[in-house]
C-alpha cells in the first residue's frame, strides 16, 4: 500500500515529507513555550533590556525560518518535476533573504523604540527629538528592506546592476514625472536641518495656524485650531513664510484708551500709573518691557499707548481678559472716564 504511487512520488514519501512539516509545527510550539516560560524568565532577571529585546524579536522569525525550511527539505525529497523544483528552490533562497531581513529591521525598530524615543521625548536631549526619530527610523528601515531585496535578487541569479542598467532610461522618466515627490523629500530634509519646528509646534504658515502632527519625508501634517486636518506638501513649507507662535518667548498686547478730554493732567499721570502697575495685578504679564505713553490728540479722545507682554507660560486667552477687567476695574475707582465719538456745538448768539 505505501508503495502505491501518487504524482510521481509514493504514498510512503508523501507520507515521510508531511511528517516533516508536522515536526516542524510541533518544535514551533515546543520553541514558544520554551521561550515564554524558560528563556524570558532568564532574560527579565538580567539588568539590561537588550536580551529581552533581541529573544522578543528572534522568536517570529526562527518560527517562519523552520516552517520555510521544513517545506523546502519535505518537498526537495520528492520528484515534483524539474519547474517546480525550480520554482520552490528560488521562492526558499528568498524567503529566507526577507525572513532575516525582516528580523534585522525588526529589531532595530524595537531599539529605536527603547532606547532613542524614550530620550527624544523627555526634551532634555539637544540632538534627538521626535521629529529626528521619524526620519531617521524611515530612513534605516528602508535601507535594510532595500538592501535585503538586493540580496535576495542577487540569490536566485538576478545581476541587479544589470537591471538597474535596464531601467535606467525609465528610471529617467520616472524622475521627471516625479519632480514634485523629489522637491518634497529634499523640504523634509531641509525642515530636518533648520528645524524651523518640531511636532507640537504651533505654527502659523499661509492662511493656516494650528499645531504640527507629523512631519514626514513628503509632507507634514498640521492640525487647525478648528481640528481641521491639513496636509501640505514639504516644499511648500520650505518656501512659505512660517511663524513658529511656540518659539515666541512672549505675546506682545497694545492697545489704545481713550479718554475724555476734561480728563486733567493729573488723571491723565494717575491713568498711567495705574497701567504701569498692571504686571503687579496680573500673574500673567511680564514685568518687563512695559509701554505707557501719552500719544495722540484725536477728534474725540486723549489716547495712552498701553504695551504689554504675556508670559510664554501664560494663558494668551485668559491673560488679557484679567488685564481688561483690572483696568476697567481700576479707571473707574479713579473716576476716568473713557471717551467716544461725541460732538459738542457751540451756539454764538448775535448781538
Amino acid at each position: 500500500m505505501l508503495e502505491q504511487t501518487f504524482y510521481g512520488n509514493s504514498l510512503y514519501n508523501w507520507m515521510i515529507s508531511l511528517i516533516i512539516i508536522i515536526g516542524a509545527l510541533i518544535l514551533n510550539n515546543i520553541i514558544v513555550l520554551l521561550n515564554k516560560h524558560v528563556i524570558q524568565k532568564l532574560t527579565n532577571k538580567t539588568n539590561n533590556r537588550l536580551d529581552d529585546i533581541l529573544f522578543q524579536m528572534l522568536e517570529a522569525p526562527v518560527l517562519l525560518g523552520i516552517a520555510l525550511f521544513a517545506i523546502w527539505l519535505a518537498a526537495k525529497r520528492l520528484d515534483l518535476g524539474a519547474p517546480v523544483e525550480n520554482i520552490i528552490s528560488k521562492s526558499y533562497k528568498i524567503l529566507t533573504v526577507v525572513n532575516i531581513t525582516w528580523f534585522v529591521a525588526r529589531l532595530v525598530n524595537a531599539l529605536i523604540e527603547e532606547y532613542w524615543v524614550p530620550k527624544a521625548e523627555d526634551g532634555k536631549h539637544k540632538i534627538l527629538d521626535t521629529h529626528l526619530i521619524s526620519i531617521l527610523r524611515r530612513t534605516i528601515l528602508t535601507v535594510i528592506w532595500a538592501l535585503g531585496i538586493v540580496m535576495a535578487l542577487n540569490n536566485i541569479g538576478i545581476d541587479v546592476r544589470a537591471l538597474l542598467g535596464t531601467l535606467g532610461i525609465g528610471g529617467l522618466a520616472f524622475a521627471l514625472a516625479a519632480q514634485d515627490t523629489i522637491k518634497n523629500m529634499f523640504g523634509g530634509i531641509t525642515i530636518f536641518t533648520d528645524r524651523p519646528f518640531r511636532i507640537g509646534d504651533r505654527v502659523k504658515v499661509d492662511k493656516y495656524d494650528g499645531f504640527i502632527e507629523d512631519i514626514g519625508m513628503r509632507s507634514t501634517r498640521l492640525r487647525t485650531l478648528e481640528k481641521r486636518l491639513v496636509t501640505i506638501p514639504n516644499y511648500k513649507m520650505v518656501d512659505a513664510p512660517v511663524e513658529n507662535i511656540s518659539e515666541e518667548p512672549m505675546r506682545r498686547v497694545l492697545m489704545k484708551l481713550g479718554l475724555t478730554y476734561n480728563t486733567t493732567p493729573d488723571k491723565m499721570d494717575e491713568a498711567m500709573t495705574i497701567l504701569r502697575d498692571i504686571p503687579n495685578r496680573v500673574k500673567g504679564v511680564s514685568e518687563k518691557e512695559i509701554v505707557v505713553a501719552f500719544t495722540d490728540f484725536t477728534d474725540f479722545s486723549l489716547v495712552i499707548t498701553f504695551v504689554y507682554f504675556i508670559k510664554k507660560n501664560a494663558d494668551v486667552m485668559e491673560t488679557p481678559s484679567q488685564v481688561n477687567s483690572e483696568i476697567l476695574r481700576s479707571f473707574n475707582g479713579a473716576n476716568l472716564q473713557f471717551a467716544y465719538p461725541t460732538q459738542t456745538v457751540y451756539v454764538e448768539k448775535s448781538k
